[in-house]
């Protein structure tokens, strides 16, 4: 079986990013991974098929992603018709601004960016067309001068509006409890990740809080944006979407090794969110020649 490829990248240490500009008719890489940040552009590829985590989608002309450190993710021909298009990935270190740094009042909106990309982040059309010249000018900057105008670029698409987050929040096994200050929000997603495979009851997550079940239900979409049971669907379903792209297990054991109690339960969250039954995402994700075992 093949594995997802770590790619090593030609960034070494003494660099604070590298950038490769492509003119091409199709792509031939694999789904990958890599431990830098990766901000991929793309000009003229509608049809192209994007992988990034969980999530699939075909492309229009415009595009423009951010993909954080692991993220398994890649670009295929798939229903490309063009001539050629044009593409620009710009790699940089997971250390470029140290955490120190990034807690910084000012340097907030790029913190919050860097966590989002941990799930890969699609920025909006209008945004990709007003930012395109810059990072089609940025290759022929050197120096100090390219870094700080990577900075600036970084600094723009964090203010951006009508970002959306691809890959499923726990697909990627990213920690995404490290994005909020509530203790007992940590303490509570800690646990759903460990027994989520297993029926977790409303009381004893909220006994965990030392609450009662009415306040912290309040408590938890207050700080969170969900319901617990939605939560813990999202945990479930980017566990479930791991196996059903890792594993040769039927549809029915995902399920239960899952949590869910039923297959018809499974397969109807799971076509809500994903917009695809288990069974067509599988073969959607394989087709795009990787079948994954990392």
């Amino acid at each position: 079986m093949a594995s997802h490829l770590k790619e090593i990248i030609p960034l070494t240490q003494s660099d604070c990013f590298t950038l490769f500009t492509r003119v091409k008719s199709e792509f031939d890489f694999p789904i990958h991974y890599h431990e830098e940040y990766e901000l991929n552009f793309i000009m003229n590829g509608k049809g192209v098929k994007r992988v990034i985590g969980d999530h699939m989608e075909e492309i229009d002309d415009w595009e423009l992603v951010m993909v954080g450190p692991n993220l398994p993710h890649g670009w295929f021909t798939h229903k490309f018709s063009g001539e050629e298009m044009k593409e620009i990935t710009i790699q940089f270190h997971k250390d470029l601004l140290d955490d120190g740094m990034l807690r910084r009042n000012q340097l907030s909106f790029l913190r919050n960016m860097f966590n989002k990309s941990r799930r890969g982040i699609l920025f909006s059309t209008e945004t990709t067309k007003a930012i395109a010249p810059r990072i089609l000018e940025l290759e022929k900057k050197q120096g100090f001068d390219s870094v700080l105008e990577l900075m600036r670029i970084l600094h723009e698409l964090s203010l951006s509006r009508n970002t959306r987050m691809l890959s499923d929040a726990y697909f990627n096994n990213n920690n995404e409890n490290s994005i909020y200050n509530s203790r007992r929000i940590k303490k509570t997603i800690e646990h759903m990740n460990l027994h989520f495979d297993k029926a977790i009851k409303l009381g004893e997550v909220a006994q965990l809080c030392n609450m009662t079940e009415a306040a912290f239900s309040r408590f938890f979409k207050a700080k969170t944006g969900m319901t617990f049971i939605n939560c813990l669907n999202e945990i479930r379903l980017g566990n479930a979407s791991r196996m059903l792209i890792e594993t040769n297990h039927s549809i029915a054991e995902i399920a239960y090794q899952c949590g869910f109690n039923n297959i018809s339960n499974f397969n109807r969250i799971f076509k809500k969110k994903k917009h695809s039954t288990p069974k067509d995402f599988r073969e959607s994700y394989l087709g795009t020649g990787t079948r994954v075992f990392i």
